[in-house]
């Protein structure tokens, strides 16, 4: 049995409009950054250096330097750099063990101790105030080190 040009029709349009609509669902249910979101570091206090555990990052003039083995220096340190955080009540920590940060602000002399959780998107300062990473900045945080250097 063979469909008629305007059952055809009827079945694109449909067709159309459910893409549309599973599409708007996705992009609605898509993570977003909290609104009270702020970044870490601005132009008054940007970022100069970075250690996570025992690899570093370093902005050096033009450009960022990282230690040899980290395959990813430039988008690590621009994702350190422009990351976004949400102040939270004060929690219990994971049970995981924290990676430690040690970082380096623009024209101040002592370094900063900071604890990150990388699963659950924590940092703790070294005041001890709890602040959450938008699960879409996430990702962007890790080093990808090089597996010869390990």
């Amino acid at each position: 049995m063979a469909l008629s040009r305007k059952k055809w029709n009827n079945i694109i349009i449909f067709a159309s409009i459910f893409m549309v609509a599973i599409l708007t669902l996705l992009d609605n249910e898509r993570e977003k950054l909290p609104e009270d979101a702020q970044p870490l570091f601005d132009d008054a206090a940007p970022l100069q250096q970075l250690q996570y555990d025992d690899v570093w990052l370093s902005e050096g003039g033009f450009s960022w330097q990282c230690e040899a083995s980290i395959l990813n220096c430039d988008e690590w340190a621009n994702a350190w750099s422009k990351v976004q955080i949400s102040p939270i009540e004060k929690l219990i920590p994971p049970e995981s063990t924290p990676h430690e940060l040690v970082i380096q602000i623009q024209d101040i002399a002592t370094p900063q101790l900071w604890l990150f959780y990388r699963q659950q998107g924590l940092l703790k300062s070294p005041s001890g105030n709890w602040y959450q990473i938008p699960p879409s900045l996430r990702a962007s945080l890790n080093p990808i080190i090089s597996a010869a250097s390990q």
